[in-house]
């Protein structure tokens, strides 16, 4: 299966070349960026020298509709939205990664990211990207919509207790702390070494545009609108993304029945550790552990005085919360066993 890249010279893109230059099942065929196009892809992403003699094809280039069967769309936002339903009408698959297909509702494009949608036409049509809880649409799907990064964090880590009717739904809390390389590969005054290195800055204490995918996502699966309040904060690491969930219970439970109930939601998903451990050093999900892994891990701890419940997720933002997903849902749509090209394990230490 002959696959391409459009917006290749980012850091998803980079992440998506890197894990398909070595998929056994697909060949990158074409690699896209107006910036760097006639340059060598190691020229831009120097950890590949060696793995691909490609060449950045400008976005425009023939090559790219002629050769590739499945296209990644890793463009900033509001680009994919003008290119997608050509590729969609010359037969192409895509699986894009921008925010341009998330949501399902044209107005909330107005809401969470201030401007009207050039096509809701096809925004039923998108799949959402998340296999864990749309793996059967997305095995028959030709269109997907990978989810943002914090998005797919806190999701994963709320899933089960809204799934389950646990919290209230009213007051669903959630405090992001992310890593540098979400902020893309172009640099600004609030993103260069200088200025960014050392903080624990809040960026978005409210109003962060993956606040309209959560509730989205966790209204479909109570079946009644779910209330998101999230707060986003850049740390000081260059990958990954703790998201603390903050849920308050609709009745008493034990530490066992959620354990079970978490257990239970997430059996036999490829990328998803349970993470409650009494001793060491790492006894909840870290960001740290799973860095260069499409793995989430998901802990949590029940406060009985407040009938809190407090959930853990800790994923790369760049794989599990970007290129991995995407590459597990090519897996899917494509028929290929889902972990495909995605089997390695975190770097530690990092």
């Amino acid at each position: 299966m002959n696959v391409g890249i459009i917006g290749a010279s980012g850091y998803v893109g980079g992440e998506l070349l890197r894990i398909l230059l070595s998929h056994p099942k697909v060949e990158v065929v074409a690699a896209t960026s107006n910036r760097f196009k006639g340059r060598y892809v190691h020229q831009v992403h120097p950890n590949l020298r060696g793995l691909a003699n490609l060449r950045f094809l400008p976005h425009e280039s023939n090559e790219v509709t002629e050769k590739c069967d499945l296209l990644f769309i890793a463009t900033p936002h509001g680009v994919s939205s003008g290119i997608v339903p050509k590729y969609l009408e010359l037969g192409l698959r895509i699986v894009d990664t921008s925010a341009d297909f998330r949501l399902k509702n044209p107005e909330d494009y107005k809401v969470w990211y201030g401007w009207e949608h050039r096509c809701p036409e096809l925004l039923e049509k998108a799949v959402y990207g998340l296999p864990e809880l749309h793996r059967e649409e997305i095995k028959k799907a030709d269109f997907v919509a990978a989810p943002g990064c914090i998005a797919a964090s806190a999701i994963l880590a709320l899933a089960p207790v809204v799934k389950e009717g646990l919290i209230q739904t009213d007051k669903v809390i959630v405090d992001a702390k992310v890593g540098s390389s979400g902020s893309g590969s172009k640099p600004t005054l609030a993103t260069h070494h200088a200025e960014r290195y050392g903080v624990i800055r809040p960026y978005k204490p409210v109003g962060h545009r993956h606040t309209g995918e959560i509730e989205q996502e966790l209204s479909r699966l109570a079946g009644k609108p779910v209330r998101v309040s999230m707060s986003a904060h850049a740390v000081n690491i260059v990958r990954g993304i703790l998201t603390t969930c903050h849920v308050f219970l609709t009745r008493e439970v034990k530490v066992s029945e959620v354990y079970r109930l978490y257990r239970g939601f997430y059996r036999g998903e490829p990328f998803i550790r349970i993470v409650r451990d009494l001793t060491g050093i790492y006894r909840y999900p870290d960001p740290k552990v799973v860095v260069g892994s499409n793995f989430c891990d998901v802990g949590f701890e029940v406060d009985e005085r407040n009938s809190r419940l407090v959930l853990l997720s800790a994923i790369d933002n760049l794989i599990k919360g970007a290129a991995g997903t995407a590459v597990q849902c090519m897996n899917l749509m494509l028929g290929f066993d889902e972990t495909e090209g995605l089997k390695q394990v975190g770097i530690h230490p990092v």
